[in-house]
């Protein structure tokens, strides 16, 4: 058995590019940055050394979620891996992917009322991100209840 499953999250490298296949498909294609930690053999100190990953979404869902990711936008992303090989002026090339199941954008739109879209626009079903928490007011504590002096015996 094998498992072929991705979570990453980082921003997207560059604006996100809509096109069709002949068949009229929608492909949203986009790159997302992810930092990996590493320590400097020179330096002993803790460097953030970029990791870009190329991303592809399919279907309607692809097209909606185009409206709401620029370069620079926040994401969550969680897919699958695939690895495609080509023939290009006699080189042989490859790639791995990571083929989109889930978003959830995690930056905040400039526009509107502090949103994550603009005002005139709603999120598509099940893109929409998640409100966040307010904090919870304080709970009190019940008065202290000197339990040896009560009835019960121990």
């Amino acid at each position: 058995m094998s498992i072929n499953r991705v979570n990453i999250s980082g921003n997207l490298t560059r604006d996100p590019e809509l096109r069709m296949t002949s068949g009229g498909t929608q492909v949203l294609s986009f790159g997302v940055a992810v930092n990996d930690r590493r320590r400097n053999p020179q330096t002993g100190e803790w460097e953030d050394y970029p990791n870009f990953v190329d991303c592809t979404m399919f279907g309607a869902r692809a097209e909606a979620v185009s409206r709401y990711l620029s370069k620079g936008s926040k994401v969550a992303i969680e897919g699958k891996l695939r690895y495609s090989s080509w023939e290009r002026d006699g080189q042989r090339r490859s790639k791995l992917e990571v083929i989109v199941d889930e978003i959830e954008f995690m930056s905040r739109s400039n526009q509107g009322e502090g949103g994550y879209a603009p005002a005139h626009q709603q999120a598509p079903r099940g893109y929409a991100p998640q409100p966040q928490e307010r904090p919870q007011a304080p709970v009190q504590t019940p008065p202290a209840t000197d339990y040896y002096d009560s009835d019960i015996p121990f």
